[in-house]
């Protein structure tokens, strides 16, 4: 059972609104994650999922009102937290371990060994093969890879098993649901349910944009 202090909601988001092309993905979205929560962000495409990940995470300016992590505005390259886009990140011709190995250089934190990281998700076999090289699968194992190596407290995932197999689907949920287990927090936007129990998730579903 968490401790008050463990419960306490460390991602705030106050009436966020957010404007593109003229009208609005969403406005008043209020919304609290305490230690061991994942926020599932469903809705149709352009619905706003990305964009609300890429505000959490400082990338974007909100039109009104206010995100907060751990009591501080959401600002980009914020301490402890860990974005993954649709994009991953990776450069193509640096090999599976040398990117997680840059990627724990650039960090400057401790952080799970490179290769722990990669063997963590079946990647061993192919750790010296250049990302390019890999398949769309493993190229987004890679990147999940590097999520989970940095052990940031608040992952934020953009379809993070878009391209991924059963496989790789069955340890993302073994790995999101170890993280959530060590009071960590994520807000991930899916078309698909997380397997997750019913206290760990909860979903938040966008609707249609709206005219300003």
């Amino acid at each position: 059972m968490p401790s008050h202090e463990q419960a306490r909601p460390l991602l705030n988001a106050e009436a966020l609104a957010c404007r593109r092309g003229g009208r609005y993905l969403f406005k008043g979205l209020s919304f609290e994650l305490a230690p061991g929560q994942a926020l599932e962000l469903r809705g149709a495409n352009g619905s706003g999922k990305s964009s609300l990940l890429r505000l959490l995470a400082g990338l974007m300016p909100a039109a009104a009102g206010a995100a907060r992590w751990s009591g501080q505005p959401a600002k980009a390259g914020q301490a402890g937290v860990a974005y993954l886009g649709h994009l991953n990140g990776l450069s193509p011709e640096l090999s599976a371990l040398d990117n997680l190995r840059f990627a724990r250089q650039l960090s400057g934190d401790p952080a799970e060994p490179p290769d722990e990281a990669l063997r963590a998700w079946g990647l061993e076999a192919v750790a010296m093969r250049p990302v390019q090289r890999l398949s769309q699968g493993q190229q987004r194992r890679t990147a999940l890879a590097r999520v989970g190596m940095a052990r940031q407290r608040l992952w934020l995932l953009d379809e993070p098993c878009a391209g991924l197999d059963e496989a790789g689907e069955r340890l993302f949920d073994a790995r999101l649901a170890q993280h959530l287990a060590g009071g960590g927090l994520a807000v991930i936007a899916t078309h698909q349910p997380l397997r997750l129990p019913a206290g760990q998730c909860r979903p938040l579903v966008l609707g249609q944009p709206t005219a300003c």
